[in-house]
């Protein structure tokens, strides 16, 4: 799903944000540990802003960590680690739906509150909250806005990380199911996985161009997926003229967006799922009402709004 490799600049960011979470307080203070899908990377980095402004706000310590890469091998420990020194909640963005079952089974068996953020798990008992943008909705808005980029007309490809990320899986479906529903001309090519590499996403293009010299639109489900894309589409003259629209409104993919590599953007709102998550953990610990489902809306930025002030607010950043 959107998921890129955390540069160390990022990293020192998030030591100089307090990458360990807001002060102690009493011993009585709820204490609550958020484990991204991975660290320094802007969109958890935004979600990290938005919980720790709400932690502040509540009075909660929040401790925030996470993998160096979007692994569910490299965060299984950390949620191990964590499920050790005993929080009284766990948001995380599990980075399998099925790998970071057994991790999480073991901390909510030693009381441990679990917020789902972001992604989820295939088990529905873990996560007594679970936030997360519409991401069907999210692919279906990608399917609008790449169908008007091509003039409602012609073949379109999907390019992926892997299976298996309930975010992205998600975002595909919405996709696949607005452009059978409502785009009768678009011809639907299918999905490819780029395994999260942008030399894989260049060749996946490479490929489908001399498959479809007519190719008429990407839908790149990440920014490696979308940086790969655009380097193929360069070396092919084909850069602006095969339409792509990408997904997250990071540096990186405004950046794609200004200098024409993509033609749209799906930006989500990570800080407001942050915040919401520390909400939901408050309320669980005190034994309050919580919310099972928090669905979030997601934005389609185009070069002709991204300047606006009110789109301005929703971009992420990398650091608070």
């Amino acid at each position: 799903m959107r998921k890129i490799t955390a540069t160390l600049a990022a990293m020192m960011m998030i030591a100089a944000c307090g990458g360990q979470g807001s002060d102690a307080g009493g011993d009585d203070q709820t204490r609550v540990t958020l484990v991204q899908g991975l660290a320094g990377e802007e969109f958890y980095e935004t979600m990290a802003c938005g919980a720790k402004a709400k932690a502040q706000e509540l009075g909660v310590a929040l401790d925030v960590q996470g993998p160096q890469k979007f692994d569910p091998t490299l965060q299984t420990p950390i949620v191990n680690s964590v499920t050790a020194s005993a929080p009284d909640a766990m948001l995380i963005a599990p980075t399998d739906v099925k790998a970071m079952i057994a991790p999480l089974t073991q901390a909510k068996q030693q009381g441990i509150k679990i917020i789902l953020v972001d992604t989820v798990v295939e088990d529905e008992s873990i996560g007594l909250s679970r936030i997360s943008t519409d991401n069907v909705k999210g692919g279906a808005a990608a399917a609008e806005a790449l169908s008007e980029q091509i003039g409602g007309k012609g073949k379109v490809l999907v390019i992926s990380t892997d299976p298996g990320v309930s975010t992205v899986d998600a975002r595909i479906k919405g996709f696949e199911q607005e452009i059978k529903a409502n785009h009768p001309d678009v011809t639907y090519l299918g999905v490819q996985y780029s395994h999260n590499d942008v030399g894989e996403a260049s060749r996946i293009v490479n490929a489908a161009l001399a498959k479809d010299p007519d190719l008429a639109g990407v839908f790149a489900a990440n920014l490696n997926s979308a940086t790969g894309a655009g380097s193929a589409l360069r070396q092919a003259g084909k850069l602006g003229k095969v339409k792509m629209v990408g997904f997250d409104a990071g540096p990186a993919q405004v950046k794609q967006l200004k200098d024409g590599v993509v033609q749209a953007l799906i930006a989500q709102l990570p800080g407001d799922i942050g915040a919401k998550g520390v909400e939901q953990a408050v309320a669980a610990v005190k034994g309050q009402q919580v919310t099972a489902s928090i669905p979030t809306d997601a934005t389609i930025v185009t070069e002709e709004n991204v300047d606006q002030p009110e789109v301005q607010k929703i971009l992420y950043r990398a650091g608070c």
